[in-house]
Order: structure tokens, then sequence, then C-alpha cells
């Protein structure tokens, strides 16, 4: 069992660290796209295989430009999360904050981040409790904003109610997205699929 454990573990390792998708950037990407202010750069992107990736804090926005918005606008669009979940979700969701670490160039991650966002626009939360942070594949961003978080694998959804972390979904769900975090929320218990 636990060789099996192993091999499953090493495979969906390898599977976040050498993504084979290729995405592209229109050189005329909206600068708007692109906000800087005095402290921090978003949806800053950096070169990546033969095209780029998101590096730092983002936002939505960033999922738009050309490398990114095929994979995300059709998860968002196909994505259909269980109703009676999220009525249950909606009302817990109201005094969390959530930071999620992805990586544009990580295949789970760009199967859960569009989802996990239709989530919160189903739910009406309010994004300004959203903290995105876009990674290298070694899990870090210049800032260091992964820095004491524990981050080892991509996506990883972290809820925190009055600066306490709540929980987190690691790379993938248990159940569903929505599913796991009502589990969080609602105080079950809940184990995350690389806890120890």
């Amino acid at each position: 069992m636990k060789k099996i454990f192993l091999i499953i573990s090493a495979i969906t390792v390898v599977a976040c660290n050498s993504s084979k998708e290729k995405n592209k950037i229109d050189e005329n990407t909206s600068k708007e796209m692109i906000s800087e202010n005095i402290h921090e750069k978003i949806n800053d992107t950096v070169p990546y295989e033969e095209s780029v990736m998101l590096l730092g804090k983002a936002n939505r926005k960033g999922f738009q430009m050309d490398a990114f918005k095929s994979w995300f606008n059709s998860g968002y669009e196909s994505y259909s999360a269980d109703s009676e979940v999220m009525q249950q979700l909606q009302p817990l969701l109201k005094d969390v904050t959530i930071t999620l670490f992805m990586g544009t160039w990580c295949e789970d991650s760009q199967r859960e981040t569009p989802h996990f966002y239709k989530i919160l626009d189903d739910t009406g939360f309010d994004e300004s409790k959203l903290t995105l942070i876009t990674v290298s594949e070694e899990k870090t961003t210049p800032q260091g904003f992964e820095s004491g978080k524990n981050i080892t694998h991509v996506p990883t959804i972290i809820l925190y109610k009055d600066g306490n972390e709540l929980g987190r979904i690691v790379e993938y769900p248990i159940e569903s997205l929505e599913k796991d975090m009502l589990a969080i929320l609602s105080g079950k218990e809940y184990t995350h699929a690389y806890a120890e």
C-alpha cells in the first residue's frame, strides 16, 4: 500500500513539475492587465518554455491574457458545482479570507483554479478577500509570498478566519472543491491529500 501511495505521489509531483502544455501570449497584451503600484506588480509574467507564466501577486484579469484564457475560460464555463452544497457554503464564506497559491504552468492548477473561481462567483464571495499568488515550478515567488506557508504542491487553497488558518486544499480536492471547502468551514474533520 505504501509503495502504491509513493508511486502515485511521484507521478503527481512530476505532472505539476513538467507541464508540457505550452501557453502563448500575444505581444499586444493589454497593459491594463499588468498593474504596478508602489510596492508590487500584479499579473507580472516571466518567460517559461516557449511562452510565459504569471509570477507573484495576480488577479482574475491575468487569466485573460492570451497565454491562459483558453484553459481558464473553458474550465470556468464547464464547471457545475453541487447546488445543495453551494447553499450551505455561501453563509460560511462571509467572514473568511482565502489565499490561493497556483502555477499557470501546472495542469492541476489549470484544472482547479477556474473551478474555484466559479464557486466563489456562484456564492457571491467578495473577491477583495482573495489573495492570488502565482508561483514558479519551485513553488517560489521573487517576493517570498510563500515563505512560512509550507507550499509543497499547487494549487494550494488556504482558508482563514480572523487571521487563523482553518484548513487547506492541496493540489486536488478529496471529494470536490465545494464539498472540501464546506467540510473545512463547517468544522468537520478534513485532511488534505498530502497531510501527514
